[in-house]
């Protein structure tokens, strides 16, 4: 049966064996990172702000959640490309042949352009974030005492996002391909996405003006490559119409 032909319940069938699929991945991940995760933590902890700290534990829990967050964040990290592989044979059998050749190359792409955002959230702005806020309590004359638990839980929180966020150029392709949004309609709404990115970089900054620059500009490039990369897609998948339609007419 066609991928047109199948039911409401059908699709929603196969939705669910492809995330039991996914779940089934992400248990075997969790159990393999859970082995490795001691090793991440120590790496962590090595790290040039970490070492400069004294990290404590005030509760007798705080190291198991510390564990526990990074078991679960590197089996996230390796069961996203299973995702993404997923949700592309899911819609994959909706497009054209061509276009499902391109897009299935947009996994390696989004899970490098993570990995590219949790690189630069770690070792560019995570550094700068600390130095300021140790620098602020010095010139405040407090001493400052880090648990271990919050300690990863702020690194946590300050680096994941960026993450995802790195994201946005794969994604707009991917929408655009699908025919949901166009290169004209992301331009047009510069200045709105401009304003939504400086709230999101707001949230996940500490309120100091540098801080939020170097978080924000970063943001704005990568909408700006976005919309690029959308005109390229546009492009690519307007010729992709016409030779399917090339196609269909020289068969009749």
């Amino acid at each position: 049966m066609s991928h047109e032909q199948m039911t409401v319940m059908e699709h929603l069938d196969e939705l669910r064996k492809r995330l039991f699929g996914v779940a089934i991945f992400f248990v075997v991940a969790l159990i393999g990172s859970f082995f490795i995760a001691p090793t991440f933590i120590t790496y962590l902890q090595q790290s040039p702000e970490a070492s400069a700290l004294t990290l404590n534990a005030f509760r007798m829990t705080d190291p198991f959640k510390v564990y526990i967050q990074m078991t679960i964040f590197l089996a996230c990290v390796v069961t996203a490309p299973l995702i993404l592989f997923q949700l592309w044979a899911f819609i994959s059998p909706g497009l054209y042949e061509k276009e499902r050749r391109v897009t299935l190359s947009y996994i390696p792409m989004s899970v490098l352009l993570f990995l590219g955002g949790l690189s630069f959230s770690y070792f560019v702005l995570f550094p700068f974030v600390v130095d300021f806020m140790m620098t602020l309590s010095g010139n405040m004359e407090v001493q400052t005492t880090i648990g271990i638990n919050e300690y990863f839980s702020f690194l946590f929180q300050l680096t994941l996002p960026f993450g995802f966020l790195f994201q946005l150029p794969i994604v707009m392709l991917f929408l655009t391909r699908l025919g949901i949004v166009t290169p004209m309609f992301l331009a047009s709404i510069r200045k709105y996405a401009y304003f939504t990115l400086l709230v999101i970089a707001a949230f996940i900054t500490p309120p100091d003006i540098m801080s939020h620059i170097l978080v924000t500009l970063p943001l704005c490039v990568l909408y700006e490559i976005s919309i690029v990369i959308s005109r390229f897609g546009y492009k690519k998948a307007m010729e992709a119409e016409q030779q399917q339609e090339l196609e269909q007419k020289s068969d009749l």
